[in-house]
């Protein structure tokens, strides 16, 4: 599985990973190993990169081409790699997303442009971009419109699933959203439309519903990968109850990361405290923790680890 694309049938964990920067914000080599080590010993399905949460947007074209390369030389086929493409302009996405496929990436994530607002501006948008790579490059439609601020519907995703085959996955972050799986799944089970792999994101904050709705598990970043790695198993074992039960030991920790805008230092803070990364830095502009923050997430780990029984 590790060597194949993605598909419609894609399930687990992919885990969102950031990007470490040392004290003086240069892209941390050392501490992308060791962060792609730490994510497949917690035994996630797949690593994407190059997201929102990987800062993606402060990286310079070449260091986006020497973290997608470096993440991939170091998976190494272990697991699948799924790179964030999204791009202002289509000739540079599609260019940036075929140079992501020839060097292993296992499909491609993709959000669509700001300012689309109607059915069809949305689907004329994707038309072009889908057609643009051709059909053997899997994609994963990222509808996050906390952050596009493009809503897309139901109907507009189901005429995108049925004419491009070649969108295989949604990375679901609509909130709230629901609604919207189960109205995807219902279209698939009474025959009207194809099924797609969907992955939710919004850091796992309501998963085990979600997971009850017809999600095939998570796209999205958590301090404690394992969490969400062991919640999905035990779930698509049958384990309903004892994966909700692991999920809501983890819940407090989970919240307090999920702060709109300043989670991601949290996120790396526990990274780096878990010896996943040496630095918690954010590029600028990006909050720093306060001393305050620090005995904030100290309590919280310190209470975690009473629960897991450390």
């Amino acid at each position: 599985m590790a060597n194949s694309l993605l598909c419609e049938t894609t399930r687990g964990v992919f885990i969102i990973s950031p990007t470490p920067f040392d004290d003086g914000g240069a892209v941390d080599r050392e501490s992308l190993d060791s962060l792609v080590d730490f994510y497949l010993e917690a035994g996630v399905n797949g690593i994407t990169v190059l997201g929102i949460l990987g800062e993606a947007q402060k990286l310079s074209a070449v260091e986006r081409q020497d973290v997608m390369t470096q993440v991939i030389r170091r998976v190494a086929g272990r697991a699948q790699v799924v790179v964030g493409a999204s791009a202002p302009g289509t000739d540079n996405l599609v260019s940036f997303g075929r140079q992501a496929m020839d060097r292993g990436a296992a499909g491609l994530m993709i959000a669509p442009v700001s300012g689309l607002k109607t059915d069809d501006q949305i689907y004329g948008y994707w038309a072009r971009v889908l057609e643009q790579l051709g059909p053997d490059v899997p994609v994963c439609y990222q509808d996050f419109p906390q952050s596009t601020n493009v809503v897309t519907s139901v109907a507009v995703l189901n005429r995108l699933i049925d004419n491009f085959g070649n969108l295989v996955m949604l990375k679901h972050e609509e909130c709230p959203g629901l609604t919207k799986i189960t109205a995807l799944r219902q279209g698939t089970e009474n025959g009207d439309h194809r099924r797609v792999s969907i992955l939710v994101g919004n850091g796992g904050l309501y998963l085990p519903q979600e997971l009850r709705r017809g999600a095939d598990g998570a796209m999205t970043g958590f301090g404690y990968p394992e969490m969400l790695v062991q919640v999905c198993q035990k779930f698509f074992a049958g384990k309903v109850e004892q994966a909700e039960d692991l999920f809501d030991t983890y819940l407090p920790v989970l919240r307090h990361e999920q702060q709109p805008g300043f989670g991601l230092a949290i996120r790396k803070e526990i990274l780096r405290r878990r010896g996943a990364i040496r630095t918690a830095t954010l590029r600028h502009p990006g909050p720093m923790l306060t001393a305050c923050d620090h005995r904030e997430l100290d309590s919280l780990l310190a209470r975690l680890n009473v629960r897991l029984g450390h």
